[in-house]
């Protein structure tokens, strides 16, 4: 999406209009919408409770291969609302109830895509954690499916709904700092050793092969269950695809771009031997077919903090000035004045999934502020940083048709081998 399509797509929602396929307007059982949360640690307990205190919103059931998880949260849930979630540990039998009308999928990467898939062929509407996808492959078909189903699929990237960041960057399309050629993305937070855990049989309240889904068939560790899975090739995509995906996603709306034409990732897992396979440090650069360059930078050892003391954000560099964008200011320095300009205000708050509720109800796709293919577009550039990081070689990509060019290996990684029955199929 080049820049003028990226300002058609941004007025057009303004406007009202729509770009998006549309879904019915909601007309439910007394207009209650009945939902389903597919993955129960801290993301998914937080939305579980969240989504429950919604007007007009039940969560009838919670699913996680982990049964003493699922049964912690399903207690919480019963005491905020009186009534007991059903529980449920395999997602299938989710997509196979016709009275859950939609799901919030917060479970391991590596299950984003496949769960919101089946979700909108059952007819279900979905909010999708990042990142969106396990691969590039699999995020285009999460699309596609939302396009041919007609289903509403908001993407779990929140800062999409800040006022801060919804200001600046709507400042920034309006040229305050002019014509912008560079965006630096800074991801810095330690990451302590996870050390090394032998390879045992799953504990009794762990359902091993609903856990792995469309993983390869592999034994179990207590690495893998839960949270460090983050770090290992096939479940997670290491921290670019962590923490990344929210940064590069501000980065990547603030430069009004789609997806790059060149990449090279370098990096390693430096200051300690453990059993995890991504690196820990990791710099990226990605530049576009117009010269314009995104970089990301992860420091998950000891580090200082960049300009105005940020050690998570976007810095931003225009033909005018530049500007400073983290959680809770951002700032403006324009030509060579050291002293940032008066503070510009912000929009308001909007609460990022009560606006995917919200977009069901009215039946407008147009309505979200994380609409799925704009936050798969900004989750592939994480992809291609660990392809890139992976083969250990810069590579050219065809933003358009999605491939890389005159190169299988690379090729190969955009998409995987999927265990049966578990498969992303090729065709939506």
């Amino acid at each position: 999406m080049i820049r003028r399509n990226f300002l058609k797509y941004s007025s057009a929602i303004a406007a009202g209009t729509s770009l998006i396929g549309n879904s019915k307007a909601w007309a439910g059982a007394n207009d209650r919408i009945r939902a389903a949360v597919i993955g129960m640690g801290g993301r998914g307990r937080d939305l579980m409770l969240h989504a429950s205190g919604i007007e007009g919103v039940e969560v009838a059931t919670i699913c996680d291969p982990h049964e003493r998880r699922m049964a912690k949260c399903a207690d919480e849930l019963q005491t905020k609302t009186e009534k007991r979630p059903k529980l449920e540990p395999d997602l299938r039998r989710i997509m196979e109830d016709k009275d859950i009308d939609a799901v919030t999928i917060t479970s391991c990467n590596h299950w984003h895509a496949l769960a919101a898939i089946w979700a909108c062929q059952a007819n279900k509407h979905a909010y999708v954690e990042k990142p969106v996808s396990h691969n590039i492959f699999e995020g285009r078909k999460m699309v596609e499916a939302a396009r041919k189903y007609n289903r509403i699929v908001q993407g779990g990237t929140q800062r999409r709904s800040d006022g801060l960041f919804r200001k600046a960057v709507q400042l920034l399309h309006e040229g305050v700092i002019g014509e912008v050629y560079m965006a630096r993305a800074l991801i810095f937070g330690r990451r302590d050793s996870i050390g090394f855990k032998p390879i045992e049989s799953p504990p009794s309240w762990l359902h091993w092969d609903l856990w792995l889904g469309p993983a390869p068939e592999q034994p179990y560790h207590g690495n893998l269950a839960h949270y460090n899975w983050h770090w290992f090739w096939d479940f997670g995509n290491g921290e670019l695809g962590n923490n990344g995906s929210h940064a590069l996603d501000v980065a990547r709306w603030g430069l009004g771009k789609g997806l790059p034409s060149k990449i090279y990732s370098a990096g390693g897992r430096f200051g300690y031997l453990d059993q995890a396979e991504t690196p820990n440090t990791q710099v990226n650069t990605f530049q576009y077919r117009d010269g314009t360059i995104l970089t990301c930078e992860i420091r998950g050892l000891y580090t200082n903090p960049e300009a105005d003391g940020i050690r998570w954000g976007v810095m931003f560099y225009g033909s005018k000035g530049y500007m400073t964008l983290s959680d809770g200011k951002y700032e403006i320095y324009m030509g060579r004045n050291e002293n940032p300009e008066p503070d510009m205000g912000r929009f308001e708050d909007i609460d990022h999934y009560r606006n995917f509720i919200d977009a069901i109800r009215a039946g407008k796709g147009d309505m979200l502020q994380g609409e799925i293919e704009e936050i798969y577009l900004s989750c592939a550039i994480c992809h291609l940083g660990n392809i890139s990081y992976r083969l250990g070689r810069e590579l050219h990509f065809d933003p358009q048709k999605e491939i890389f060019i005159g190169d299988d290996d690379a090729n190969q990684l955009l998409t995987r081998g999927y265990r049966k029955p578990f498969v992303v199929p090729g065709r939506i």
